[in-house]
C-alpha cells in the first residue's frame, strides 16, 4: 500500500511539474547561462512549494489553506509583478563573453528561493492537492497522516526527477552558446517570463471584475 502512494505521489509530482510555464522557462535560461546546478536549483524550489502545499492539503491544514486562498488575490499580483520586472529584466541583460565556473556558481541561494516564492505565489495550487488527496482517500483524516506524508514526498521526487531530466538536457547545448546567442537566450526567454506575468495580472483583473 505504502509503495503505491508513493508511486502515485511521484506520477503526480513529474506531471505537475513537466508542463512548460514560466518555472520552465527560468529553469532553462538559467541551466543556459549559469550552468546545470543553477537550472536544477530552479526546479527544486518549484518542487518544494509543491511539496509545502500538497502537505497542507495531505495533513488538512485548513487554516493555512483559507488563509493562502483568501489572499489569492495579492500573491497573484505579487506574483505577476515580479514575473514581467524579472522578464524586463532578463531582456535587458546582457551576457558576458564568457562564462567561467565562477559565474556558473554564482546566486544559487537566489535560483533556488526564487522560484520557490513564485511557484507560492498560486495558492489556487491547494485546491488540485485537495482534490488529489481527498480522490487517494488521504486527506482530512488524522489516520492518514503517514500516507498523507508518502504522497507529499512522491511528489517532491516526482517534480524533483522533472527539473532533473530537464536541466540535464538543456545543458548539452551549453557548450555551443556565444555571447550572440546568449543575448538571444535573455530576450526570447525574458520576453516569455513577460508574457506569463502579463497574463497572472490580466487574469487577475477579470476575476476582480
Amino acid at each position: 500500500m505504502s509503495e503505491h502512494l508513493l508511486i502515485k505521489g511521484f506520477i503526480i509530482g513529474f506531471s505537475i511539474a513537466a508542463p512548460v510555464g514560466p518555472i520552465g522557462v527560468l529553469c532553462i535560461r538559467r541551466t543556459l547561462i549559469n550552468g546545470r546546478l543553477a537550472g536544477l536549483l530552479s526546479g527544486l524550489g518549484a518542487a518544494t512549494a509543491d511539496a509545502v502545499y500538497g502537505a497542507i492539503a495531505g495533513f488538512g491544514l485548513t487554516v493555512i489553506a483559507g488563509f493562502l486562498l483568501r489572499q489569492q488575490i495579492w500573491l497573484s499580483l505579487g506574483g505577476g509583478l515580479f514575473l514581467c520586472f524579472l522578464g524586463l529584466k532578463t531582456v535587458l541583460k546582457q551576457p558576458n563573453e564568457r562564462l567561467t565556473s565562477t559565474e556558473s556558481s554564482e546566486g544559487l541561494g537566489g535560483a533556488y528561493a526564487s522560484t520557490f516564492l513564485l511557484t507560492l505565489t498560486n495558492p489556487a495550487t491547494i485546491l488540485a492537492f485537495v482534490a488529489i488527496f481527498a480522490g487517494l482517500g488521504v486527506a482530512n483524516s488524522t489516520r492518514n497522516y503517514a500516507s498523507a506524508a508518502l504522497v507529499v514526498l512522491g511528489v517532491f521526487a516526482g517534480s524533483a526527477l522533472w527539473w532533473l531530466v530537464l536541466s540535464g538536457s538543456v545543458s548539452l547545448l551549453r557548450s555551443r552558446l556565444t555571447p550572440d546567442r546568449l543575448r538571444w537566450v535573455n530576450r526570447l526567454s525574458g520576453i516569455a517570463i513577460t508574457t506569463f506575468g502579463l497574463f497572472i495580472l490580466m487574469s487577475l483583473g477579470t476575476s476582480i471584475k
